[in-house]
């Protein structure tokens, strides 16, 4: 019953499926006409000359093939004639695989004439220039130049690469970014560990790609830096690592490769001869070279030898996932794993010339390729992503929990300790199984060998070799299960909370929000980079952050209404107490009343916009705005969709991710922060956030709100974050905030706020009409109108008003006027903590340009 249900079902959906399909291929066919016909020629040419199954055959590839013997010979048309062919079945499929979905949307971007430009240039560039290097390289007189010399390539990859890296120059800042690193990154590594006459092409018109994008397709309308926001400054970061662990896994699993990097692979060879062969050979007086040749095979032989060697790689790729999340634990340990490297190289370098001075008396069982590709990986590879780290280190501020890494040591240790106590008690009792036989002192000794990947080991000899089953476990997989427990470990260190301050503090913050409530802006104290004064009854704090001699607080005090004048009053002489000027920032009305008859001195640095859900209604023609968006979503089939971002499925998250990148980025200017959320902010499970999404489940717009509590009890929501995709559905914010207000509503919320718009409608409201009061309301003033046209605080104002809410004054409290410099300095740090002297340059010559 449930099999003929779900055939019928398959059935019904099947012309759905296939009219999907069909509206796909008709597509691509019509508005990307060229990326079709050269699918269609390209399979003809394939089947006309028998290259389908097995790539073309040696006299067809002689034709048709681009390398510097063809070149010589006068075939010029092989520079075009490369294109067209594919060395196997699978390069065919995947040609056709990167046409249909990469090749064919660009062209419908660019449009054909500009697209078959774009392909010819890069497809002749990068053939010539491969080919060219070659012949360069062969002249210097290289080893891997010499096999490259020789060698004939065929591949579509090299224009649709090509093709790629052009139309960049079109893509909005993050994804510009985004495709560049992630493309050269990847074709660079190809070249260094594969090595092949078309790898070396791929990159060459990956070049020219990006050289004659402009040209073809115009310069973007505003240049950008490389990376927009911290977090996608950490991605990319994190994916050059990666991708300097990766090849030598590449290297090692790909039985061809000969790039100038690939001598791992040659580690990975087998023996056919026993320890007992090996033994007798060496005991019969034969070659010391060829005995020292075979015991190195004996030692590199096998599954686990070829895994530990690769266990340090994959060690990397953890490390890299923290340097994505912006650990800085992660940094410290990317940094001495490649000092480490570097060590090797510089003693690497000293054994080599001890090897020079006497042949074969350090260096064996690698032949001089894989020793100078052994070399060459410790020297170039570290160094450059040891000043990559160095030049990126402010990106990785990310704090682990209290004792996270001290429990990552103890563990460590313990590990270490066991499989010490495991290799050498049951080393002995496997002791017969080893060639000499074990001794306590020998496997002792021989343990911290266990730990080290083989190739490292090249200039030691081995001490003992397994001859049977239990001692050949113990011998090859004692260093896996180390390497292994060391990266799930350290990953583990990675997935735990990241804070700034003590954990502890930020739970007891919460506890007293939920238990005693707080303003609108009050959840914001629980986020990263505040710390903590509590009371002395223990009901009520004050987050603040000390910038110079500054204390700023964010928002108002969190206390009992009774206690604010004594929490306000505690606060001040615990600042004194340390030489800091307080300055209460973002309060309410209230707390300036109080500070008011303490003497102190305000502004107002914000208004903020808050809508009473029990007279809410959008009717009327001052709704008109807000209706029109709610009508064109349904159209639209655009719905609401609430979702908690730290459990939301990676197909959202990335979406979101990227919809605030490319936000951030397009600004070309550095991300504010303190009272202005990110990402980062998102990642609360008592945050909610809501997202417009339509039937095909693409995000066009979230927004998040945070609780308000009172007594226990949530009685509002504050929005925060709020992202629009660029090319999405418009009205989308406008949609997603009468959304929320209706839905919440339901759910018994008493109001919404919108939050405030920083330094927007900054009026004078000081306590007193003091000279230096003056000053800064002037002074904020001429900020905000100053930083409208890069950050639109008044504009955002202007659009909260669509929703007609109503206005609550922000204010800045603070008892010494005199220090009005200092708390300047210290607001424009709170908003841009990140803001260096380059960036600074920029972002002056950003608001002259649009000013």
């Amino acid at each position: 019953m449930n099999f003929t249900a779900a055939a019928r079902s398959a059935v019904r959906a099947l012309p759905r499926y296939t009219a999907s399909a069909g509206a796909f291929l008709r597509e691509n066919i019509v508005r990307a006409p060229a990326s079709a016909l050269f699918v269609l020629v390209m399979w003809a040419a394939a089947i006309a000359t028998s290259s389908v199954g097995h790539g073309p055959s040696p006299s067809v590839l002689a034709q048709v093939g681009v390398g510097t013997e063809s070149l010589r010979q006068g075939r010029v048309w092989t520079l075009l004639s490369a294109g067209l062919w594919s060395p196997s079945l699978t390069g065919y499929l995947l040609a056709t695989l990167l046409v249909l979905l990469v090749a064919a949307p660009l062209e419908k971007r660019l449009r054909t004439p500009r697209w078959v430009a774009a392909a010819v240039l890069t497809q002749l560039g990068g053939t010539a220039g491969g080919v060219l290097f070659t012949s360069i390289t062969e002249r210097i007189g290289l080893r891997w130049a010499s096999t490259l010399h020789s060698g004939v390539a065929v591949s579509p990859t090299t224009w649709i690469v090509g093709v790629l890296m052009a139309s960049t120059v079109s893509m909005s800042t993050l994804w510009r970014w985004r495709v560049r690193v992630v493309t050269v990154t990847l074709l660079i590594t190809l070249v260094l560990f594969g090595g092949h006459l078309q790898d070396v092409i791929r990159l060459v018109a990956a070049a020219i790609g990006l050289s004659v994008g402009p040209l073809l397709l115009g310069r973007p309308t505003r240049r950008q830096p490389m990376v927009g926001t911290q977090r996608e400054g950490r991605l990319l970061i994190a994916l050059v690592v990666a991708a300097s662990a990766i090849g030598p896994i590449l290297a090692a699993l790909s039985p061809n490769a000969i790039g100038p990097f690939a001598g791992l692979k040659d580690v990975f060879g087998g023996s056919e001869a026993t320890v007992g062969d090996i033994r007798a050979l060496c005991a019969a007086g034969g070659d010391p070279q060829e005995c020292r040749e075979g015991l190195a095979a004996l030692r590199l032989s096998g599954i686990g030898p070829t895994l530990l060697a690769i266990m340090p790689t994959v060690f990397v790729l953890a490390v890299a996932d923290g340097l994505r999340r912006g650990r800085r634990g992660a940094w410290w340990t990317a940094v001495i794993a490649q000092a480490v490297l570097i060590g090797l190289a510089v003693l690497n370098v000293v054994l080599r010339y001890i090897d020079s001075v006497t042949p074969g008396s350090v260096f064996y069982g690698l032949d001089e390729t894989s020793q100078i590709a052994r070399s060459a990986i410790p020297v170039l590879t570290p160094i450059v992503i040891v000043a990559l780290l160095l030049w990126s280190r402010g990106l990785f501020d990310a704090a682990a929990p209290s004792g996270t890494y001290r429990r990552f040591g103890y563990a460590a240790a313990v590990t270490v300790a066991t499989l010490f106590v495991v290799f050498v008690g049951a080393g002995w009792l496997a002791r017969a199984g080893f060639d000499p036989v074990a001794t306590p002192t020998a496997l002792i000794a021989e343990f911290p060998n266990r730990l080290i990947p083989p190739v490292d080991l090249q200039w030691l000899d081995p001490r003992l070799l397994p001859t049977n089953t239990p001692a050949t476990l113990l011998f090859e997989w004692t260093g896996v299960v180390f390497w292994l427990v060391q990266t799930v470990a350290m990953f583990r260190t990675f997935t735990k909370p990241a804070y700034t301050v003590d954990s502890g503090d930020v739970v007891r913050a919460r506890e007293i929000l939920r238990s005693f409530g707080g303003g609108s802006l009050s959840w914001m104290t629980t986020w990263p980079g505040n710390q903590y004064w509590f009371d002395d009854s223990g009901t009520g704090f004050i987050a603040y952050r000390v910038i110079g001699r500054v204390a700023v607080t964010t928002g108002s005090p969190v206390c009992p209404p009774g206690d604010l004048r004594a929490t306000l009053l505690g606060f001040a002489d615990f600042c004194v107490g340390n030489g800091w000027t307080p300055c209460l920032y973002s309060v309410s009305g209230e707390v300036r009343s109080v500070t008011d008859t303490l003497g102190w001195s305000s502004v107002q640095v914000a208004q903020e916009a808050v809508l009473n859900l029990s007279t809410l209604a959008f009717t009327g023609k001052k709704f008109q705005d807000v209706r029109t968006a709610l009508n064109r979503a349904g159209k639209a089939a655009v719905h609401a969709e609430w979702l908690s971002y730290p459990d939301a499925p990676f197909a959202i998250t990335d979406q979101i991710a990227a919809i605030s990148e490319e936000w951030m980025t397009d600004k070309g200017m550095p991300e504010m922060g303190f009272t202005l959320g990110g990402l980062n902010e998102l990642d609360d499970r008592d945050v909610r956030c809501l997202i417009a999404v339509d039937e095909h489940r693409t995000v066009h717009a979230v927004t998040s709100w945070m609780p308000v509590y009172r007594d226990g009890i949530v009685v509002g929501w504050t929005m925060d974050f709020m992202r629009r995709r660029a090319d999405g559905f418009r009205p989308a914010i406008e949609f997603l905030i009468a959304s929320a207000a209706m839905m919440v509503k339901d759910e018994g919320a008493q109001f919404l706020s919108l939050s405030g718009a920083p330094l927007a409608h900054a009026v004078t409201a000081a306590s007193s009409d003091s000279p230096a009061t003056g000053v800064m309301d002037r002074s904020l003033d001429l900020l905000g109108r100053t930083l409208e046209p890069v950050y639109g605080f008044r504009s955002l104002l202007a659009f909260k008003s669509k929703f007609q809410p109503e206005y609550s004054p922000m204010y800045m409290a603070f008892p010494d006027p005199a220090a009005l410099a200092s708390i300047g300095s210290a607001i424009t740090k709170a908003y841009l903590p990140e803001l260096s002297t380059r960036q600074s340059v920029r972002l002056v010559t950003a608001l002259l340009r649009r000013s």
